[in-house]
């Protein structure tokens, strides 16, 4: 699962230790079979709908309607009318006391919900999407997706701090977030809630590791991902084998795009979609985080850093988590440095067993899912108390 998935999944389940919950969400045939059944251990109720259509996708007149509206038209015609429908017809026969919408592609289900109810949503924005897709457009390298990426991250910028407005509250990932989009809209109400981690399922695990292993976990269809694992082996790993000849790497993760399948061989290898990532943890002596894209909390590093890995980090993957370079992480924007940094992890077993306690002791006081889900809470706890949403 990746991590968006994860999240949500954890805030769910933390939520409804004291709340009734409902979930709506996109789910195929196959999902409602496996899933739904253990969603409902938790939720009060679970209502789905299919993934939109190829032909409903190409609709003309919802690009029509997004044009006039001034919406990023790829928003438009990724929305769903049978989910609307459904959520329509939920909030008619449930008297909610909040509406929390996960992710930005998803605000515009805003429109589904009753007037009275719509000062009462908290909009979760996993990532700043005019930020994440500005980066996203420097690294592609075809023309068509460079300029796709670029167009709506324009669109997006001009439409998602104004559209936020009609929210409650938004919530970002980091401070960092909250400052990108009170930077183009200082009137909005946003508030922090950081990914996190369960620390007690995540035990620490004995620095056993294969001599060598270096690991990246992550869906691999994600272009910031794709982006990571090529600059990795096309510009550092080559500096790493110089030194350490016995370095390889192993990328775990849903959906390979080819780019990256055409990676394996010569110590590189490419895993697809694996039942349990925990083995995978096991084998590695260092986990590396080389994104040059993206925003948002990345929970691969947080999840390493729950089970006494060490990670190598470039800025831009590390973003967002308060971490102290040097005591809890090591951090490099060049390839050099890079390799250096892991070098020295891979082959001073001390520094990695201080770096990865100290970090762990900080994900555990900071990022465990409990800290967190306690913190919504307390929000959402004042927000019926007032019968609005409490200032942030």
């Amino acid at each position: 699962m990746s991590g968006a998935p994860l999240r949500t999944y954890n805030v769910l389940r933390g939520l409804s230790k004291d709340n009734e919950v409902y979930l709506v969400a996109f789910a195929t045939t196959e999902e409602r079979q496996e899933g739904v059944a253990h969603l409902l251990e938790f939720c009060r109720e679970v209502v789905t709908a299919n993934p939109i259509s190829l032909k409903e996708s190409k609709s003309l007149g919802k690009a029509l309607k997004s044009l006039l509206r001034g919406e990023p038209l790829e928003l438009r015609l990724a929305f769903s009318d049978e989910l609307a429908q459904k959520i329509q017809l939920l909030t008619d026969r449930v008297d909610f006391d909040i509406v929390q919408i996960e992710h930005g592609r998803m605000g515009l289900y805003l429109e589904a919900l009753p007037e009275p109810l719509r000062k009462r949503t908290v909009w979760v924005l996993h990532d700043i999407d005019f930020d994440k897709f500005k980066r996203i457009a420097r690294i592609e390298r075809g023309k068509s997706t460079k300029m796709r990426a670029w167009i709506h991250a324009v669109m997006m910028r001009m439409w998602q701090p104004k559209f936020a407005a009609l929210f409650g509250r938004c919530v970002t990932m980091s401070e960092a977030d909250r400052q990108r989009l009170l930077a183009v809209n200082g009137a909005l109400r946003v508030g922090v809630s950081p990914n996190g981690v369960d620390t007690n399922q995540n035990y620490r695990l004995p620095d056993d590791g294969d001599a060598g292993e270096l690991l990246f976990i992550g869906n691999m269809s994600y272009q910031p991902n794709v982006d990571a694992v090529a600059y990795f082996c096309g510009e550092v790993l080559p500096l790493i084998r110089a030194k350490f000849s016995m370095a390889k790497l192993r990328i775990v993760g849903i959906n390979p795009a080819e780019s990256v399948k055409k990676l394996e061989g010569n110590g590189i290898f490419v895993t697809g979609a694996v039942p349990d990532v925990l083995p995978y943890y096991r084998k590695s002596k260092v986990c590396v985080a080389p994104l040059r894209a993206g925003s948002g909390t990345r929970l691969k590093i947080l999840e390493a850093m729950a089970l006494g890995r060490p990670v190598v980090s470039t800025s831009i993957g590390c973003e967002g988590l308060d971490v102290v370079n040097g005591e809890h992480i090591l951090i490099a924007d060049d390839p050099e440095l890079f390799a250096s940094h892991v070098l020295r992890l891979l082959t001073d077993k001390e520094l990695r067993t201080t770096m990865a306690t100290k970090a762990r002791e900080f994900v555990v006081s900071t990022y465990d899912w409990n800290v967190i889900v306690n913190k919504l809470k307390e929000d959402f706890a004042e927000t019926t108390r007032n019968g609005a949403l409490a200032p942030l």
